[in-house]
């Protein structure tokens, strides 16, 4: 063979290479940007952790019609990536919570695969309307069951954390205790596996060959929760990402991390973020549980807690790009004026934090910069908070709010007509 032909052979495969990543239909990073079909990527999300559950609701009108309706509206909207739930772990209360359900593992090792009918429902119909998923593995909080639970059924804490309330530092304490806990890790790794290896009933595609996923997502908010859990929590993060990868070249992995707030520093956000197995850095913004304004002050003290949102932003944009890496917002939420619950009270100050948001991503975006996306917390869709009950009880139509957080508090839903057209514009200007 002549070099004039090895040469065009060469140059062929260059080629082909080129076109095939420009027509990938999975979401890829390079150069500190997210990347979908060649070109960037960047887009207004939201938090549907339920809308793996939707699909299992018996009356249609509640579940899969609830969920397909839903779907148009938020694609209607410019909303395009969706943050769910692979499953839940264990069922009844935990620290004195009625968990989310039906679970994915009931028991520890034993798992009700037919509850992945759900999220199989969930990605098939996202998949048609060219919607992207991240996925989440498991919870540091208890509405899911998560890290709790496999510490309780490890006996490495005890019984009666699932029926009380525990103290901020009594969760503290417990949670911790995960990240050393050899079986608890190994039953969550056995959910990795089992929702990982899954061929979807709909679309008949296996999860790891499914582009309506972006990323699969370690756990919901992990956080070492003590400093001495510090280095098994870096270890475990290490080793989990390195597992996924090893399962699944397509997709994108990342920690679900709400940045310095959660690892109580910058040092540790930046260490875990800088592991070549995690894609893309999250970061999450909670101005109520910070403490960012007062109970009763939420207008009063709205531009603090709108200038602490920024500054928290840029620290950690910051850091994405020393590491050349996107970052996403993928949690902020606020409360209704007053915070009221009533379907029908004003959002003014939400829109004006949302507005905010929407303009630095979309600064970035023109400018090609490394902040990706922003998912508020969360969308309720069609739901509604029932009068004069403040929290869920199992039966409710699920909305964005978990369990132990007063249902509306930080939920949008489909009639907040002034939050849509905000989220509408910034949508069209990302597209």
């Amino acid at each position: 063979m002549s070099i004039k032909k090895i040469s065009y052979i060469f140059v062929g495969i260059f080629l082909f290479s080129i076109v095939s990543a420009a027509q990938s239909p999975f979401v890829k990073v390079k150069n500190g940007q997210l990347f979908l079909g060649g070109k960037p990527y960047y887009f207004i999300g939201t938090n549907y952790w339920y809308g793996s559950l939707l699909g299992l609701e018996k009356d249609k009108k509640r579940g899969a019609e609830r969920l397909r309706r839903e779907l148009d509206f938020l694609k209607a909207n410019g909303v395009v990536n969706l943050r769910v739930m692979a499953g839940a772990e264990g069922a009844g209360l935990i620290n004195g919570v009625m968990r989310v359900g039906p679970p994915l593992q009931p028991v520890q090792g034993k798992f009700n695969t037919e509850v992945l009918d759900g999220l199989d429902l969930l990605l098939f119909e996202m998949g048609k309307r060219e919607m992207k998923a991240v996925i989440f593995f498991s919870n540091n909080w208890e509405w899911s069951g998560g890290f709790q639970q496999y510490l309780v059924w490890n006996k490495r804490i005890s019984k009666d954390m699932e029926t009380r309330k525990l103290t901020w530092d009594e969760l503290r304490d417990a949670v911790s205790k995960f990240y050393g806990c050899v079986p608890c890790k190994a039953a969550y790794k056995e959910q990795i596996g089992v929702v990982m290896n899954r061929t979807n009933k709909f679309s008949k595609k296996r999860y790891t060959d499914d582009p309506a996923i972006m990323a699969w997502e370690l756990a919901n908010e992990p956080r070492p929760m003590r400093p001495s859990a510090n280095d098994d929590y870096k270890k475990w993060i290490r080793e989990t990402a390195a597992l996924i990868k090893s399962k699944d070249k397509n997709h994108l992995v990342v920690i679900g991390h709400e940045g310095s707030v959660g690892t109580e520093g910058m040092e540790i956000f930046e260490e875990i973020h800088a592991d070549p197995n995690i894609d893309y850095l999250t970061i999450h913004i909670w101005a109520k549980n910070w403490n960012w304004f007062r109970g009763d002050k939420l207008a009063e003290d709205f531009p603090n807690a709108l200038g602490k949102a920024v500054n928290y932003i840029n620290e950690h944009l910051a850091i994405a790009k020393k590491l050349n890496k996107p970052l996403v917002v993928e949690e902020f939420g606020l409360p209704r004026d007053a915070q009221s619950f009533d379907i029908d009270s004003s959002v003014s100050l939400r829109d004006a934090y949302y507005e905010k948001i929407f303009s630095l991503l979309a600064e970035n975006a023109k400018a090609n910069g490394n902040l990706a996306g922003a998912n508020f917390w969360a969308f309720g869709g069609a739901a509604r908070p029932i009068k004069n009950q403040v929290f869920w009880k199992k039966g409710d139509d699920y909305m964005g709010d978990p369990p132990m957080e007063e249902q509306g508090l930080n939920t949008v839903f489909d009639s907040d007509k002034t939050t849509w057209a905000i989220i509408n514009k910034y949508s069209k200007m990302l597209r």
